[in-house]
């Protein structure tokens, strides 16, 4: 019996390595003769580096970079070397979880230390990166990553631009001459787990600025302000991709990664579970065990559980998706692939209660959906 486990992160209670463990052990007290195929996975958003550092093997390497804030902070990034491949986590570098809730400042933080990453990158020797982009605290548009590349940014007075969104608002000369020139070569692609422009009230600074810190006054600064970006930047670059979806992602640092770097922008579960070969491991399974920490209607975006049941459906396997809590609509991924789905919770209890004993909970979930799949080829003469 193949059993393939391909768990995201159970959010504030497992990462995705100590989930797929915890599935393994509940799989092999029912089937101790299974044959186990752990490969967490993530769908761009966090933890995403880990799953890919995990499921390919890439190295791992620390460089000191300027955070959100700009103060020093001590970032991991992957590095493949056998496919010359940089692995960079935004969040790593400008994540909203290195920021107390106090520090949060959609005006002013800015994305220098990921254009830090980018140079360490391409200092190894890297011909492709893939940029993931979830959990940001910024929305600069990838400003800040633009000036850690070489990039001049300048207001009437020819003096260089303040850190942060807000900044953009005086933004006169946009100078790419200095540029890294190696960048130019460099294959991008980002993962990205929404299809926001990078404007309007579907943009970057209206719908993710309020949860880094943004008023409703300072959303509409944002936005004139990326839109200022958007112009100058069009008129450097002889095109404007201000509409593209996916623009607004992580505070418009998928606007930039398009327009400046060139990147191809994918769904982050399609690009995570491609790197860690999970097609190839499907196609050899017995049975599919998915999860995260809640399924509901608006996981069909892109998350994980949705990403396994696709690929599994191409290829006509069984998936189970074991999950936090079910929420509204969560049966409409049946549709996507999804053979059964089923909560954690063993009787009533708090979330409180329930995130200490996740590991337990998953372990023991996976032992009963092996018992019951063992009974069912029994039944069947299998």
């Amino acid at each position: 019996m193949n059993v393939v486990l391909c768990p995201d992160s159970f959010k504030d209670a497992l990462g995705a390595n100590a989930a797929a463990h915890a599935m393994a052990e509940g799989v092999k007290r029912a089937c101790a003769e299974a044959s186990v195929h752990p490969c967490p996975l993530a769908d761009g958003g966090e933890g995403s580096l880990e799953a890919l550092i995990s499921a390919t093997g890439a190295e791992r390497r620390e460089l000191e970079v300027q955070d959100a804030l700009g103060r020093a902070r001590l970032a991991s990034w992957g590095w493949l070397a056998r496919e010359r491949t940089a692995f960079i986590e935004l969040a790593e570098a400008s994540g909203l979880q290195h920021l107390s809730s106090a520090e949060r400042s959609a005006l002013h933080t800015s994305t220098f230390g990921v254009g830090e990453l980018f140079q360490a990158a391409l200092d190894a020797g890297a011909e492709k990166a893939l940029l993931l982009l979830g959990g940001s605290a910024t929305n600069d548009a990838g400003a800040g990553m633009l000036q850690a590349l070489g990039a001049t940014l300048t207001d009437r007075e020819g003096n260089a631009l303040a850190p942060g969104g807000a900044a953009l608002a005086e933004l006169e000369t946009l100078d790419l001459s200095g540029l890294d020139p190696r960048l130019a070569s460099l294959d991008v692609e980002a993962a990205v787990d929404v299809d926001n422009p990078l404007l309007g009230k579907c943009g970057a600074s209206a719908v993710f600025g309020p949860q880094k810190g943004a008023t409703p006054d300072d959303v509409a600064t944002l936005d004139a302000a990326l839109a200022r970006f958007a112009d100058v930047s069009a008129q450097a670059l002889g095109g404007d991709l201000r509409e593209l979806a996916g623009a607004g992602a992580a505070g418009g640092m998928g606007f930039a990664a398009a327009s400046f770097l060139g990147a191809t922008l994918k769904p982050g579960i399609e690009i995570i579970m491609r790197q860690a070969n999970l097609p190839a491991l499907i196609e050899q399974a017995d049975l599919i065990i998915t999860g995260e920490g809640r399924l509901d209607g608006q996981s069909l975006a892109g998350k994980t559980p949705i990403g396994v049941a696709r690929a599994a459906k191409r290829l006509g396997k069984p998936v189970v998706v074991l999950a936090g809590s079910l929420g509204d609509g969560w049966q409409a991924c049946f549709d996507e692939g999804v053979t059964a789905a089923f909560a954690l919770a063993d009787g009533p209890m708090s979330l409180d209660e329930a995130l200490p004993r996740t590991a337990e909970l998953l372990s023991a979930r996976c032992e009963g959906v092996v018992r019951l799949w063992q009974g069912r080829l029994t039944a069947s003469g299998g």
